[in-house]
């Protein structure tokens, strides 16, 4: 059994240092109000007595942080490592306009309170609290926090693989889903349509002008057709811009679609049909760019061997949980196709993210703790 008693999980305390952190907003493509918010988790791990290494970031993201904690009698060179995101898909003043920091009942609202602050925040207040009352655990911990999750991590894929790598052990604090745990996730391909029109004043009725606006728009319900949702295939176009006059027929268009693939035959035949688009006008150019890629997660027997672990003590917490293959990806894909066992779907309960009405559960915060120390724990006794 254990004995979830010794640790101070506060809802309160909790709640305070989550709105603490969602109140710097940090959306990924501003690197340096992402570098805010990792400041700000530095000093929080720092004070913890964490080792801490911060890379720098590249190609006009925020820089990742590493904390790590190795304990005197740890007796394993490999650990456990937590990963999570900082960033959110939420534009700086979300916080004073759509979505401001408030408690309504057993709800808080905030940018990034459920996705993925929230979780990464209760998986610090976790490690400190067990500090408070341990000398430490008999394996290493690390925590990784990664700038740019919300687009794929395209800057620090390669970080999180060579950090996992040196890890027994992969555990994922995003957003828990209702009365499961995540085993595996579908794989997420990216990708970025440029329509090349031709220019023409776009009051004269007839010309040479080609409107790159008006082919991208064929092209869309192309793509978007492709679409099987009975089988959880889906070609989604989240992003468009282009022209710069409306007197001005536009020479150029772009949109970002995200495809999400449930199997490896999925993933050969979006390739496949993205692989293929062509203009429906000659004399348009049309142009597909290949996006990050998170490779397919699937269901291990190392990943079902954490997920027995975290199922026992929900029971003794009075969860019921099950484990499933999920889209929504994360930074677990990575480490998951990579074999690790990685465990998902660790995180606090709540609704809405990606949305501006994104909340967390209150009610959830002390049991999700102590599931999360509980898990620990175990892991931790079976290397002392």
């Amino acid at each position: 059994m254990t004995d979830f008693d010794i640790y101070n999980f506060e809802s309160e305390e909790i709640i305070t240092g989550i709105s603490e952190w969602a109140a710097i907003e940090s959306p990924t493509y501003n690197a340096n109000s992402v570098n805010k918010m990792m400041d700000v988790a530095e000093s929080f791990m720092s004070g913890m007595g964490a080792d801490i290494v911060r890379t720098p970031g590249s190609g006009g993201y925020g820089d990742a942080l590493q904390a790590s904690f190795r304990f005197e009698h740890n007796s394993e060179s490999k650990g456990i490592l937590i990963l999570g995101h900082l960033d959110t898909v939420h534009l700086e003043g979300t916080t004073s306009k759509e979505l401001p920091i408030r408690r309504e009942g057993d709800k808080l609202f905030g940018p990034g309170v459920f996705d993925m602050k929230g979780g990464m925040y209760m998986a610090c207040n976790v490690v400190k609290q067990i500090l408070k009352v341990k000398d430490g655990l008999s394996l290493p911990v690390s925590f990784l926090f990664i700038p740019d999750e919300e687009i794929g991590s395209p800057s620090t894929r390669h970080l999180i693989e060579e950090v996992a790598q040196s890890h027994k052990y992969v555990l994922v604090p995003e957003p828990a889903r209702p009365g499961k745990l995540i085993t595996g996730r579908h794989s997420f391909l990216r990708y970025i349509l440029h329509v090349y029109g031709k220019p023409a004043h776009a009051g004269v009725a007839t010309g040479i002008g080609r409107s790159a606006i008006s082919v991208m728009a064929k092209v869309i319900e192309q793509v978007e057709s492709y679409s099987d949702v009975t089988k959880e295939i889906t070609y989604r176009v989240g992003n468009i811009n282009g022209g710069n006059f409306v007197n001005v027929i536009p020479t150029e268009c772009h949109a970002e679609v995200l495809c999400v693939a449930p199997n490896k035959e999925a993933v050969r035949e979006i390739q496949n049909c993205m692989g293929v688009i062509e203009s429906p006008d000659p004399d348009v150019r049309v142009e597909v760019e290949t996006g990050p890629i998170r490779p397919l997660f699937q269901k291990s027997e190392g990943n079902m061997e954490l997920f027995e672990i975290a199922r026992k003590i929900a029971v003794e917490l009075d969860l019921k949980l099950g484990h499933g293959q999920f889209g929504g990806g994360s930074d677990g894909n990575f480490t998951g196709a990579l074999g690790i066992p990685t465990l998902d779907g660790l995180g606090i309960e709540g609704d809405g993210h990606h949305t501006k009405n994104e909340h967390l559960l209150v009610s959830s915060l002390v049991t999700r703790s102590q599931l999360f120390a509980g898990i620990l724990g175990i892991l931790s006794d079976r290397h002392g």
